[in-house]
């Protein structure tokens, strides 16, 4: 049995925009619905996709702004982003944009999915799917549409991250399998 891949992703965005429910979400399996700002924690978790079993390591990163210094941790030994704004808030759509302008400008080439969060708050959207679409496709990622409250995309968006990495290392399988979370 092949030993599994390690792979080191960070979840960045705006701050309470869901990134700490999101992650944990995928780490428990349950939705965490009160806010208490987050410095940074590190979560890990074994998944299963295509047959290749995966060690995550998750670094649910502080909220950031437009103006915050770009902590170097976040871009070093880093696999993959997870880039997350929130549906209800167009500050947050702005500020991942940056966050990724950011990445770009320490790393190069990322490996990212650009995640909205809080679909389920449909009634406030200000932020249309298709306008997240066009970001995404603009930086060559993946777009999702998520809710912690749902864990099944909670584990979609992990999964997909997992693929766009797998992709970019040339050993995207030719078709997608079911991903098994353990």
């Amino acid at each position: 049995m092949p030993q599994p891949k390690y792979r080191k992703i960070a979840v960045l965005g705006y701050r309470s925009v869901g990134k700490s429910s999101l992650t944990i979400q995928f780490v428990e399996g349950q939705f965490v619905d009160s806010y208490d700002p987050t410095i940074e924690n590190t979560f890990n978790k074994m998944v299963s996709v295509n047959g290749q079993d995966f060690n995550l390591q998750l670094v649910d990163t502080a909220g950031q702004d437009e103006y915050s210094i770009f902590p170097q941790s976040h871009s070093m030994d880093i696999h993959g982003y997870v880039l997350v704004y929130s549906v209800t808030s167009m500050k947050s759509f702005e500020v991942v944009q940056v966050l990724h302008d950011k990445l770009l400008d320490m790393v190069g080439k990322i490996q990212s999915v650009c995640v909205t969060y809080s679909f389920h708050l449909i009634f406030h959207r200000v932020i249309k799917p298709e306008e997240g679409k066009k970001l995404a496709d603009s930086w060559g990622a993946a777009f999702m549409e998520s809710s912690a409250k749902e864990n099944e995309t909670a584990v979609e968006v992990f999964k997909r991250i997992i693929l766009e990495m797998e992709k970019a290392d040339g050993n995207a399988a030719p078709e997608e399998k079911k991903c098994a979370v353990m």
